[in-house]
């Protein structure tokens, strides 16, 4: 699958960087479980685990080309979002 990033126009990196997600994570969440939403004007958006156990959201758009995403940004979960992830999780596991 190939990934692409939005880059901040004034560093010229991802903007992910701004959240301190590195492009692994974000590969190991949309490749990996959880839950994928629509949301707004087209874009989708995938809540997961990394390897090592961060839970992020990630926005992205499918690319017109199969197999190709373009990621707008992607944070770490944190309190009630995540609360709500790991109860989502839990109850499909049971």
């Amino acid at each position: 699958m190939e990934i692409r990033f939005y880059k901040d126009p004034e560093t010229n990196f991802p903007h992910i960087y701004e959240h301190d997600v590195t492009e692994d994570e974000v590969q190991e969440v949309l490749l990996g479980r959880g839950d994928d939403f629509p949301a707004r004007q087209g874009s989708r958006m995938k809540l997961g685990q990394t390897w090592a156990g961060r839970y992020l959201q990630v926005i992205y758009v499918p690319d017109e080309d199969p197999g190709s995403l373009f990621v707008i940004t992607a944070y770490e979960l944190h309190g009630k979002a995540k609360a709500a992830y790991r109860r989502r999780q839990r109850r499909k596991s049971q």
